[in-house]
């Protein structure tokens, strides 16, 4: 997953009914390396698509600052320099963010991968770099070397960088999901690749409905569960592999620059999409039952892990819904 800027993009619209007084509009769009969309509630069509359009507006400027794609967004210039004067407040926020994930899951979540993560990227032949070359990428590790305030992002490391791809695209739904409040929307659903976060309904008495989909068997939805006034992410290697033994993708361990194995996907309920995003990164690290265990000593979070042979995982509140037709599914 990258955070991508397209210069142009195509946006599906539609409307649905919803009774004599409301509709449902829908926007999805290509964002991030993904699909994105939003689904609004309300009495006014127009209301329902500017809210959704400002939405998108401000997830196109948080994307103009996060992205790796753009040589001159911040969180570009971070990694180039190794420091930022004044940075956004949005990538202090994020860093300063992580930082805390960092300490909960005592070191298990680490936006200073970057070095190793691109390290296997640029094999595109599927080759795997040597050992000399892992430890030197290794060297550039640790978020105990990133410091952060509201006026400067420093690396205490010369060569080193972030990657902030497991945090910054539920930071952004998040945002998303606030212009819609500002507009008074009361029933929404925002989604972009996983990262789903809604509140209300979807029609009278009807909750949101979202299929968990295994990140590896991309036709295989493991659960469903209603969503209303919190967020779900999932994690997986999204087939995304460095090697043909498919012993290594984008998640790795900040210690070993080696890939988890245990599970086929972690999907986190939280109260915010970036809680969620970050937590199922950090428990995809984990030994399931371990994952099972943390997030069980977290307030308002739960867990679904499907592990490598399709057996399932879950915290102790974690709560499945009642199947309905394919239709009936949101996201």
């Amino acid at each position: 997953m990258g955070f991508e800027r397209a210069e142009e993009v195509s946006v599906q619209r539609e409307v649905v009914p919803v009774d004599r007084r409301s509709h449902r509009v829908v926007h999805t769009r290509p964002a991030m390396g993904t699909l994105a969309s939003v689904s609004a509630l309300s009495g006014s069509t127009a209301r329902a698509d500017e809210a959704i359009g400002r939405a998108f507006d401000e997830m196109d400027r948080l994307v103009g600052i996060f992205s790796h794609y753009d040589g001159a967004s911040a969180a570009s210039l971070l990694n180039a320099e190794g420091r930022i004067e004044c940075p956004p407040r949005e990538l202090a926020r994020v860093v300063l963010d992580a930082m805390d994930f960092h300490r909960l899951t005592r070191g298990g979540f680490d936006i200073s991968v970057a070095p190793v993560v691109e390290l296997f990227r640029a094999r595109v032949d599927g080759t795997l770099p040597d050992a000399a070359e892992v430890r030197a990428a290794l060297e550039l590790v640790g978020a105990g070397h990133v410091t952060v305030s509201d006026r400067r992002i420093g690396f205490g490391r010369s060569g080193m960088r972030v990657t902030l791809d497991g945090i910054a695209k539920g930071y952004i739904v998040d945002a998303m999901a606030a212009v819609l409040e500002r507009y008074r929307i009361r029933d929404y659903l925002v989604e972009a690749g996983g990262d789903i976060r809604a509140r209300g309904v979807r029609e009278r008495g009807r909750p949101w409905r979202v299929a968990i989909q295994d990140p590896e068997k991309g036709d295989a939805f493991p659960d469903t569960i209603d969503l209303s006034g919190r967020a779900v992410a999932t994690s997986g290697s999204y087939e995304s592999y460095f090697d043909p033994e498919h012993a290594h993708h984008h998640i790795v361990y900040a210690d070993t620059g080696s890939s988890p194995r245990y599970s086929s996907s972690v999907t986190v309920s939280a109260p915010t999409a970036m809680a969620a995003d970050a937590l199922a990164t950090s428990v995809f690290l984990m030994e399931p039952r371990a994952g099972v265990g943390f997030v069980n000593t977290l307030r308002g979070c739960e867990c679904l892990i499907v592990q490598r042979d399709g057996t399932q995982l879950t915290s102790k509140g974690w709560c499945s819904a009642a199947p309905l037709n394919k239709g009936e599914v949101d996201a």
